[in-house]
């Protein structure tokens, strides 16, 4: 499901004629439902792509990580997997490593090194979770902006029934019918915004604790490397 859905169900020639009846404010509440459907569609492609990359870069600098023989090493081979979020996390932990190492000769002070790395995490965590706030309001604000869109076109729908002096379901039909296609727009632009919320959040929670398995062999190595004799 795409963007173009509600788009090609919109163009069908029934919903053209309904559309021509649409008043000022329902095309405002179409509007921005549309606007919020374009928008999280562009951000759910843009994650989609920047997660794959973290995704796939982490595992090769873990694999590199595991290989090396040393922290001078490992420095050496990050620089070809940037896009890592484990990177970021292992340069974090080097600059507090160096620092101690080059005061006493050894790691003097794991607590510091731990929490070092505990604010690398949470800096690259922040960075994967960005913008998925927009996709958790239009999963639940959009449903909402259609539902105000539909009972704002039944009022109308009901006003012209009275003024026209008829009760009869064909009278009436149109324009209800008509109101409730910012419903359904509404649906089209929640449900997406809603599955990937779900599936970013899991691929985010993932790598969250890759990072914090990553911290405790950082440490190990470290130890292994300087630790005091």
């Amino acid at each position: 499901m795409t963007f173009e859905a509600p788009v090609a169900f919109l163009l069908q020639s029934d919903y053209l004629e309904m559309l021509r009846q649409t008043g000022p404010i329902e095309w405002a509440i179409l509007g921005t439902l549309v606007c919020f459907s374009l928008y999280s569609w562009t951000v759910i492609f843009s994650k989609m792509g920047s997660l794959r990359a973290a995704r796939n870069s982490n595992t090769r600098f873990l694999r590199a990580f595991r290989k090396s023989p040393g922290m001078d090493a490992v420095l050496a081979a990050s620089e070809q997997y940037r896009p890592a979020p484990l990177v970021s996390v292992f340069d974090f932990g080097y600059e507090e490593l160096e620092r101690q190492v080059k005061a006493r000769g050894n790691v003097h002070n794991r607590t510091a090194l731990e929490r070092t790395l505990q604010l690398g995490i949470s800096e690259e965590l922040a960075k994967l979770e960005r913008h998925m706030n927009w996709l958790a309001t239009t999963a639940s604000v959009t449903p909402f902006i259609g539902l105000m869109g539909t009972v704002m076109g039944i009022i109308k729908a009901f006003n012209d029934l009275a003024n026209m002096g008829s009760t009869s379901l064909k009278a009436v039909g149109p324009g209800i019918s008509n109101a409730l296609i910012a419903t359904a727009i509404g649906l089209f632009a929640a449900i997406p915004a809603a599955i990937f919320y779900n599936y970013f959040g899991h691929l985010i929670r993932e790598m969250g604790a890759r990072m914090d398995d990553f911290s405790l062999e950082f440490l190990n190595l470290a130890e292994r490397s300087f630790g005091e004799q």
